[in-house]
This record gives structure tokens, C-alpha cells and sequence, in this order.
């Protein structure tokens, strides 16, 4: 069967990120507060996770970080502030121009595991709303990978079958997971890997 869609991940696939204790570290020597401590203060702000699902707002999500830290309102800004520029990482601009080359041959798409705010500050800075045909954030649709149900979701926003699909994802438990759906996943490692390993795949599915 021959494939008709192309679906990327976000973090560490189109965007760059950072390790997590690059932001968090700054602010702990900030904050002046030892390593367990500082843990187990943002272990309270949502120990369910469940922005990813949206259950928790980025207001609700802003106030729990600002109570947990004991951070004023104008330092609770720059908390966040902050945490966007993590999040949202350096664009790679070589992955970007190979997906904005896929259409019109290919549907294409994005599918993330997201917080509230992440459609806002993504678009802001690298406009994916134009990039893609459709984006499937996690905290929008309530679902998260790797359920299968956002895959299906994906599948049909797309108006693909899992088979007629490929899938980019840095993460080995969400590929297998795309997989087993029936999706064409690539674990991503690299761009120029993960464009021949697309490729030739898409040549093998004419």
C-alpha cells in the first residue's frame, strides 16, 4: 500500500531541546535551593502530568510552579518565560525544509505530546500551522502517545489508514508503540538518518 501521509514529532525532532536541568538548573542555583529540595518542590506542581492531557491550564500550571518555588509574580513571568524558550529549543532548519518539501505529494503532520500554551508559542516562532496539514497536540485532544487512540486520531485527521502513514519519533517506546498500530515509525537520531530512512521507505510503498 502506498504511503500517504508524513507525521513528525516535535521535541528533539523539529525542534532542538536541551536537557531539562539546563533550564531547571539555573533556576535552582537562582533560587538557591538543593538539588532534593528543589525535586521535590516541582514534584508537587502536577504530579499526575496532567498537562499533557489538559488538565492542567498554563495559568494553573504558572500558579503551582510560583507557590511550589515561592516565586514572585514578576519572577513566576520570567519562570515561564524561560520554560518556553526550553520547550520550543532551536528549530532544525534542515528537517523543516524536508518536511515543507513533502506537500503536495504527501499529507503531512505533527504529533506531539504537548502542554497548554505549546500551539501559541510554536507558532509564534516557527509557524507550524503552515508547515503541516494538521497538528495533533496531546493536551488539546486529551490523549498522549503512546495511547493508541491519538493515533487513530492522527490517522483520521489525515484520512490515512496506520499503513499509509510514516511516523518520526526520538523515542524507542513510542516508535514500537506506532508500530504495533500499523504506522511506518522511524526512531529519530539524526536528520540526514531520518530523511534516507523516510525516503526509502516512501520508495518502497509507490
Amino acid at each position: 500500500m502506498a504511503i500517504r501521509a508524513v507525521v513528525f514529532d516535535v521535541g528533539n525532532v523539529l525542534e532542538r531541546v536541551e536537557d531539562v536541568d539546563a533550564w531547571l538548573g539555573r533556576w535552582r542555583d537562582r533560587l538557591g535551593m538543593q538539588v532534593d529540595g528543589f525535586k521535590a518542590a516541582l514534584g508537587r506542581v502536577d504530579p499526575r502530568g496532567a498537562i499533557g492531557t489538559g488538565g492542567v491550564s498554563e495559568a494553573e500550571h504558572r500558579k503551582g510552579f510560583r507557590y511550589a518555588l515561592g516565586l514572585t509574580e514578576a519572577d513566576a513571568d520570567e519562570f515561564l518565560a524561560d520554560m518556553w524558550d526550553w520547550y520550543c529549543g532551536e528549530l532544525d532548519e534542515e528537517l523543516v525544509g524536508y518536511v515543507a518539501g513533502l506537500r503536495p505529494a504527501y499529507k503531512t503532520g505533527i504529533l506531539s505530546n504537548s502542554a497548554d500554551g505549546a500551539r501559541r508559542e510554536e507558532q509564534r516562532r516557527y509557524g507550524f500551522e503552515q508547515l503541516v496539514d494538521t497538528i495533533v497536540y496531546s493536551h488539546e485532544v486529551g490523549l498522549a502517545k503512546p495511547d493508541p487512540r491519538i493515533y487513530a486520531l492522527t490517522c483520521e485527521r489525515l484520512g490515512v489508514q496506520p499503513e499509509e502513514m510514516v511516523f518520526l519519533d526520538d523515542v524507542a517506546t513510542i516508535v514500537e508503540s506506532a508500530r504495533a498500530f500499523g504506522i511506518q515509525a522511524v526512531r529519530h537520531e539524526n536528520t540526514p538518518n531520518s530523511i534516507a530512512a523516510i525516503e526509502a521507505i516512501l520508495a518502497a510503498h509507490i
